[in-house]
């Protein structure tokens, strides 16, 4: 495990975001104030636990797609999150078991669960850095020592670049991780929008950017698509995560969520 940064403090009158996502999955890694801010904006928006559910279904396809169809069979994902079932590594292992997984986040109560990302197969590999996204050089150095940067890589960013405020710093971190990637590598990207949904959506974007951390902005489904400029869109291009190589029930596809996602190779 990649740790060369002293873990911060757990604040445990703060809520954050890994734990609200946490709760939100069914998860038990999170604390009282994180329980009653996540509850608190599930009431506002109550499709906001579907909406953290289909992310991570969305993880599932495309860790899928990628190993199974495209033959990654590397992965750094960035915003780890809180382990769950069906992390990056176990989907893509039950596929391919040689795969090699760096997971990146920042948040100390990871970090203390970070064993449970690190369950690799013999033949393949798992790393944790602990590092912020906002540090590119550092997670790309600290990642070298697993992944093999001459061979494709699949760069996972679900939920996270909608905490980078500004658009410009934004595009630039993302595009300086991606420019690091040899052809033949991916982008996966899953970030919140407020076209669906709006009214109530925005009003728990406010209250959690009231009594939460980090601070989070929506970006329209068109901002985030310009994040894979350059890339070629894996079909059906930028899309609610519900839709993402969905299968149709019923009543034809899902319900849209206000998670938008999408995946691109690099030519």
């Amino acid at each position: 495990m990649t740790d060369d940064s002293p873990a911060l403090p757990i604040d445990k009158n703060v809520p954050h975001s890994a734990r609200i996502w946490n709760h939100w999955l069914g998860g038990k890694d999170n604390y009282l104030i994180d329980r009653e801010v996540g509850d608190q904006i599930a009431a506002m928006f109550p499709g906001i636990v579907q909406t953290a559910r289909q992310d991570r279904a969305f993880l599932g396809r495309a860790v899928q797609y990628l190993v199974g169809e495209a033959g990654v069979r590397q992965f750094l994902d960035i915003g780890t999150g809180l382990p769950t079932h069906d992390n990056t590594h176990q989907v893509a292992q039950r596929i391919a078991g040689e795969a090699r997984i760096v997971y990146v986040d920042n948040d100390p109560l990871v970090l203390m669960h970070a064993r449970a990302l690190l369950t690799s197969t013999p033949q393949g590999a798992c790393d944790y850095v602990h590092a912020d996204l906002r540090d590119p050089e550092y997670i790309l150095d600290a990642a070298s020592g697993t992944l093999d940067f001459d061979q494709p890589i699949a760069l996972m960013l679900l939920g996270i670049v909608h905490f980078l405020l500004d658009d410009d710093h934004a595009h630039a971190i993302v595009d300086k991780l991606v420019q690091a990637l040899p052809s033949g590598s991916y982008l996966a990207i899953a970030h919140a929008t407020g076209d669906v949904d709006t009214e109530d959506s925005l009003r728990s974007l406010h209250h959690w950017n009231e009594h939460g951390e980090p601070k989070m902005t929506f970006r329209t489904i068109p901002q985030i698509a310009s994040f894979f400029d350059g890339l070629e869109l894996v079909e059906p291009g930028v899309v609610s995560c519900s839709r993402w190589r969905a299968e149709l029930t019923s009543q034809g596809l899902p319900p849209e969520v206000n998670q938008i996602c999408g995946l691109a190779r690099k030519p």
